[in-house]
């Protein structure tokens, strides 16, 4: 998301701060501004939109100086304007920052208490008044920063500057990136390394916990916690700008798939009370009296995130008690579907511009129905007509084929689900909190998942002349096999179709056979028993299986070991050959079955991410697909 650039040397700091935010537009944002020491203080230049509305703001007011900090936002408190971009000024003190702020009601309304007047609806404002209070109390500007962020929690990347140290600033970390570059009489800071590739290849990275002093001449690094001093050796960076932006990945595809822990940690930060047992999202726009009146929950949605939807049907029915049912846009819009004033219809959108459903937005808003969007993109067309919005801050998705924004829709989806449960009263305390706890620790096992992208890739070379492939799932799966039927397709242009594992038997199964990969999502669920026979089946008729399945589990990967590896299917002839086959499983970790389909898709997306490269296609632009689909 948001982008943040600093600079101290001797050249005319704002030209670089631009260059480096500009590097950094494919984060996504929605304004942008400087903070530069002109030698009459710290003065600030900002504006809402692109960088261009910066550099024509630049030219009605020029700031020339040597050291300086820019950002672009991406909002999450406060709309998209002047008063709300970056940087936010407090006394003689300028700040930037990425992240979230998680106690910011707390400290907001303790600086009102002391006094202290807000201009902007951020959080980041209120890091500029503590600093601000530290420095009036007699601290430097490094001190003060310290002493400020001992009072945070949350996350953040922070860049700061004092109107009384024209040749100095001062940088901070916790769960956000910042990187640290080192130039020649100069040295940057910057949230992503694409910023700096211009002017330096030698940067530190810093660490979550410690801050930097940054001057023309050196870099300071310590703890946040006791000012110790820390000690990191530079690194050097080969990376053209192109692979800087895909940070080192082959493909921004493969680069969306292994964010995805991060992304989820962004789509729940701010929001999971695990203490009430709740979620805090007062923008959805639904109260208790609204949810305890509703008779049915209509999610609309096209691709992808009619597939989210279908798992956020399986998650209303079971955790809010609300009849669900799951609709694609583009044929909602072309007849005379019946909305009704008890009805909360869902959009699902990640660019929320999805001409259809938006569409289907507009005709149940004028049925008198609440409407809620789940987007991506801040102030996109459907979170504009909807009565509330639940954003999903998965960041900018590059690759056509999604993978981060389908699972941060699933998040939010679940998250959605436990509210409205909990505000209807058939969610009790215990169940809510377990499905969060369960959400709460995703990333981490998300991340284990990741960890066997080379057992997924062997998969992958094992199957890569397959013309078609099944995939199957029973429940939540189903969704899921339906959403890796489509990466397989989208990207690799290998014929592949989702089914309901126990359709299997009413038609599908006529194609199985000896050349038919078969994909079985078969996770330790409700439905696992099902599942376990359905594979069971398939193996009957000589299909090659692919599995994923529940670490511990001996059953699954058993029945995916060929007999003998090259022994020819019966009646074939051919030679024997008694190696045993490797098997063509992945292991996920366990969990509670609401958060399964969060980890049983990354097989998916990396399988086919795999057999797409390997057949040499055009990972990140699959032909004839667009990523914003804004006509019929």
């Amino acid at each position: 998301m948001c982008g943040i650039v600093g600079y101290v040397g001797s050249k005319d700091s704002a030209p670089i701060l631009v260059e480096g935010l500009r590097r950094l537009e494919y984060r996504g944002y929605d304004s942008a501004g400087l903070a530069v020491h002109t030698g009459r203080g710290v003065e600030i230049v900002r504006a809402v939109g692109k960088l261009a509305n910066l550099d024509n703001a630049l030219k009605k007011n020029p700031l020339s100086g040597t050291t300086g900090i820019g950002h672009t936002r991406w909002a999450t408190h406060g709309r998209p304007s002047e008063a709300n971009a970056h940087p936010h000024v407090a006394g003689r003190v300028a700040v930037v920052h990425n992240g979230i702020i998680e106690n910011h009601v707390d400290l907001r309304r303790d600086l009102e208490k002391r006094g202290v007047k807000f201009s902007s609806d951020t959080d980041t404002e209120i890091v500029a008044h503590l600093v601000d209070e530290q420095m009036q109390r007699g601290a430097d500007l490094r001190e003060a920063v310290r002493q400020a962020l001992l009072q945070v929690r949350g996350a953040y990347a922070i860049a700061v500057v004092d109107g009384q140290a024209p040749t100095e600033i001062v940088v901070a970390k916790h769960d956000s990136p910042l990187v640290l570059g080192i130039g020649d009489g100069e040295n940057f800071a910057a949230s992503d390394i694409p910023a700096l590739l211009a002017y330096t290849r030698d940067v530190i990275l810093l660490q979550d916990g410690e801050m930097a002093a940054i001057t023309k001449d050196r870099l300071e690094v310590t703890k946040i916690s006791d000012a110790t001093p820390v000690t990191r050796a530079p690194k050097r960076i080969d990376w053209s700008p192109t692979q800087a932006e895909k940070g080192g990945y082959k493909h921004f595809m493969l680069k969306e798939i292994f964010e995805q822990p991060r992304a989820i940690e962004d789509t729940l930060r701010g929001r999971v009370d695990l203490q009430a047992a709740d979620v805090i999202a007062s923008e959805i726009g639904v109260s208790e009296e609204l949810a305890k009146k509703l008779g049915r929950v209509y999610f609309l949605a096209c691709g992808t995130s009619a597939h989210a939807a279908m798992a956020g049907r399986y998650w209303v029915e079971s955790l809010a008690r609300v009849p669900a049912t799951v609709e694609i846009g583009s044929e909602v819009r072309y007849r005379d579907p019946v909305f009704l004033p008890t009805d909360l219809v869902v959009a699902v959108s990640q660019s929320g511009e999805t001409l259809d459903t938006l569409a289907a937005v507009k005709s149940a808003k004028a049925a008198g129905a609440t409407v809620v969007a789940v987007a991506n993109v801040l102030d996109s067309a459907i979170p504009r007509a909807s009565d509330g919005s639940l954003y999903t801050h998965a960041g900018p998705e590059i690759g056509v084929a999604s993978t981060k924004c389908f699972t941060t829709q699933l998040a939010a989806l679940l998250m959605l689900a436990v509210y409205l449960g909990r505000r209807r009263g058939t969610l009790p305390v215990e169940d809510a909190r377990r499905v969060l706890d369960a959400l709460w620790h995703l990333p981490a096992q998300m991340r284990e998942v990741l960890g066997q992208a080379d057992q997924i890739k062997y998969i992958a070379k094992k199957h890569l002349r397959a013309r078609d492939m099944l995939f199957l799932g029973r429940g939540t799966q189903f969704p899921i096999a339906l959403e890796g039927a489509l990466k397989l397709k989208e990207i690799s242009y290998i014929h592949a179709e989702g089914y309901a594992a126990g359709e299997m038997k009413h038609g599908p199964i006529a194609l199985i056979d000896e050349d038919m990969p078969v994909v079985v999502v078969c996770p330790k669920d409700n439905h696992y028993e099902k599942t376990f026979s359905n594979m069971q089946e398939v193996k009957a008729r000589e299909g090659q299986l692919i599995a994923v399945c529940t670490v511990g589990d001996t059953a699954v990967p058993q029945l995916c070991v060929p007999e003998m590896l090259g022994v020819p299917p019966s009646g074939r002839g051919g030679s024997y050959n008694a190696v045993p086959a490797a098997p063509d499983v992945v292991m996920i970790p366990e969990a509670q079955q609401e958060v399964l389909p969060l980890l049983t898709v990354l097989p998916l997306q990396l399988l086919a991410y795999y057999m797409a490269d390997l057949k040499g296609t055009d990972v990140d632009q699959p032909r004839n697909l667009a990523k914003t689909v804004t006509v019929e």
